[in-house]
């Protein structure tokens, strides 16, 4: 059995904060990657319980709306726990946005999945280097391309975990409320789920909890490439 299939096995049913310490105990150098929203407050929060918490990241596209920033200043003066900050890479971006403008990523599926990764697939790749795994908020309820995932999945050569992957979004809501987490009040405005901001929009009643996101896009294209889908042969 591979190591990804017995965490899996062994940590079925069990709560974000036995799979946050059990994945630190597996993976040392586990890091864990903030996006800033509900979910990942959450996280921190949780992994600030720890006896030796992991190594927690930003991706700072650049584009963030001033909440999401106000937020990063809240965690840090709260819990005392370093949080790293990762750019895109400044020749990369300023000739994407020479080439195609700074709102090109509308014009078409393949522009804005090269914005994403100018803005948050390189960023992440040099945030996890020489990591064996990252930590991330995904929950299967978040929409269609989420609700195949499992705790613990294979992803390019490591390992990515998802503490919060059974939780509803009404559970970490009380779970931020309960503990009084610093976060983003435009979750209070119809953001359930909040990225870049050209990017992000409310959702109206009924909608999907990602509806605002990329909304002009089809619901299985709603990926930055920051989460790819598990191909049969990945390892570990």
């Amino acid at each position: 059995m591979t190591a990804v299939a017995e965490l899996n096995r062994r940590l079925a049913g069990a709560g974000p904060e036995t799979i946050l310490a059990a994945t630190l105990e597996a993976f040392p150098d586990a890091a864990l990657a903030c996006s800033l929203g509900l979910e990942d407050v959450a996280l921190v929060h949780l992994a600030s319980q720890l006896p030796r918490p992991p190594r927690i990241f930003v991706l700072d596209t650049g584009r963030l709306f001033p909440e999401s920033y106000d937020v990063l200043d809240q965690l840090r003066r709260r819990y005392r726990l370093p949080v790293e900050v990762y750019c895109p890479d400044g020749p990369a971006l300023e000739a994407w946005v020479d080439a195609h403008g700074p709102n090109g990523f509308r014009d078409s599926l393949e522009l804005r999945q090269a914005c994403c990764r100018i803005r948050k697939v390189e960023p992440l790749a040099r945030a996890l280097a020489g990591a064996a795994a990252w930590i991330c908020g995904l929950r299967s309820a978040q929409g269609p391309t989420r609700s195949g995932l499992q705790l613990f999945e294979p992803d390019a050569g490591r390992v990515k975990v998802s503490p919060l992957l059974h939780w509803s979004l009404a559970q970490v809501t009380a779970f931020v409320a309960e503990h009084r987490i610093p976060h983003n009040p435009l979750h209070h405005q119809g953001f359930p789920s909040i990225g870049c901001a050209p990017c992000t929009r409310a959702v109206a009643a009924g909608e999907d909890e990602r509806a605002g996101r990329w909304w002009w896009e089809r619901p299985d294209h709603k990926e930055c490439g920051l989460h790819r889908t598990p191909r049969p042969g990945d390892q570990p």
